[in-house]
């Protein structure tokens, strides 16, 4: 093959970078952007990434701080790390806020973004009391667990629920694009996925974790217990008059307290799971059922009563 010798590699860089712009065109048209100033747009994945890894250490500082920590020097490195990873945070609710109003750049969207980033931090030790919990419910859940510093150290559901937390804190700050990316984070490194919007309560328990999806409008109750590749997500998606997914409306299940559902399990729609229920593997279940309920597939084919 002969090479044109204006270009050393083999390829044809302007007209690559050329059909690049013109598909960044072409998209930014149908999207009806504007022009931007020439700076970052959009948060960065990255930079949040780093300020939860930092809030991650603060929230358990002996354990996921640096390895070097002893414990007289805990709070001075709570401090550092929270300051600096909120100071990171505030740069990036800027930009989530401005993006949402279309890039405008005001005084007040900068103060904006300290307040809601100030309303954010003043929620860390609610935040840390509710994972204590969730590494209790782990440990006692697991008999596979020989204490709970193993549990915190090593089992994904843990993490994703760190993330988790912390993600809804911001959803419900309506920062919606950087509660998604922080769930996002844990999504790719553990195989859970967590909408930011779904509302979970205490002592709550992934075992093993991987495949579990929960959905935005997902309410969860206290001392609930999944397993592996649960699904608890929407049986049907409404559309507009104009052809459009119609978005926020309630879908997902409600799971009342005390619920365990085991693996494989899919449960879809705007249903409630009454209290202290016991969901079977590999169950597709799309009607509501009452508190106490045992479910299983031998007994769905059979006939059993299911509460619509």
């Amino acid at each position: 093959m002969n090479v044109p010798p204006e270009v050393p590699g083999g390829w044809d860089l302007s007209e690559i970078v050329g059909g690049l712009r013109r598909a960044r065109e072409q998209w930014r048209q149908r999207q009806q952007r504007e022009q931007g100033r020439g700076d970052r747009e959009f948060p960065s994945v990255d930079r949040i990434g780093c300020a939860i890894k930092l809030l991650r250490g603060a929230l358990f500082p002996l354990r996921l701080g640096p390895v070097e920590l002893k414990r007289p020097g805990e709070d001075f490195y709570v401090g550092h790390a929270v300051d600096q990873a909120l100071n990171a945070l505030v740069e990036e609710v800027r930009l989530e806020l401005s993006s949402a109003g279309n890039g405008a750049e005001t005084p007040d969207v900068a103060a904006e973004a300290r307040r809601r980033v100030a309303a954010f931090a003043a929620q860390l030790p609610a935040i840390r009391v509710l994972l204590d919990s969730d590494v209790e419910a782990a440990y006692q859940g697991d008999p596979a667990a020989r204490n709970v510093d193993e549990v915190l150290l090593c089992y994904p559901g843990i993490l994703a629920l760190i993330h988790h937390r912390l993600a809804h804190a911001l959803y419900r700050l309506d920062l919606p694009l950087m509660a998604r990316i922080v769930s996002e984070i844990a999504h790719s490194a553990t195989g859970i996925d967590i909408h930011p919007g779904a509302t979970i309560g205490e002592h709550f328990f992934i075992d093993h974790g991987t495949g579990v999806v929960i959905g935005e409008t997902a309410i969860i109750g206290q001392r609930v217990r999944l397993y592996q590749a649960v699904t608890l997500g929407a049986k049907r998606f409404e559309v507009g008059e104009d052809g459009q997914l119609t978005k926020g409306i309630a879908r997902h299940p409600i799971v009342e307290d005390d619920v365990v559902i085991y693996a494989g399990a899919t449960i879809l729609g705007r249903i409630t799971i009454g209290k202290g229920s016991s969901i079977g593997g590999n169950v597709w279940l799309t009607h509501s059922v009452p508190p106490g309920s045992q479910i299983s597939q031998a007994r769905m084919e059979e006939g059993a009563p299911v509460v619509k």
